[in-house]
C-alpha cells in the first residue's frame, strides 16, 4: 500500500475521548493500523521511536511518504501492536501532539 495522495483520505480524525473502555481485556494482545500526518516543524522529533521506547508498541511503517531534504510533512501508514492498553496509550500520545492521526474502518484485529 502507498500513500499516493494523503489528501484523499476522509476518515474521522481520531480523538483520544473515542478510545475509552473498560480495563477488560486491556492486556489482550491486539493491532490496529493507522496514518498521522507529521508536520515539518516535528521532523527533528523522534516520534515514532517514542511510540516503542514509551508506550511498548511494535510499530510496522506500512507506507510513507516524505519530501525531499525532510521540506515537506510526513505522511506514514502505520501498523501498531500491543496491548490495548498501549495501544491506547500510544493513540493518546498522538494526540497530545496535536498530529492528524486516522485510522481505517475494520483496522482493528484481535489476537494475533
Amino acid at each position: 500500500m502507498t500513500l499516493n495522495n494523503p489528501e484523499k483520505l476522509h476518515e474521522e480524525p481520531l480523538v483520544a475521548s473515542s478510545l475509552t473502555q473498560n480495563d477488560q481485556g486491556a492486556d489482550r494482545p491486539t493491532q490496529t493500523r493507522i496514518r498521522i500526518r507529521i508536520p515539518k516543524e516535528y521532523n527533528d522529533e523522534p516520534i515514532i521511536s517514542r511510540l516503542v521506547s514509551h508506550h511498548g508498541v511494535t510499530v510496522n511503517i506500512a507506507a510513507a511518504l516524505l519530501g525531499a531534504n525532510a521540506r515537506d510533512d510526513g505522511w506514514f501508514d502505520l501498523e501498531l501492536r500491543g496491548s490495548n492498553r498501549q495501544i491506547q496509550s500510544a493513540l493518546i500520545y498522538l494526540d497530545e501532539m496535536d498530529l492528524e492521526t486516522w485510522r481505517g474502518a475494520n483496522s482493528e484485529e484481535d489476537g494475533w
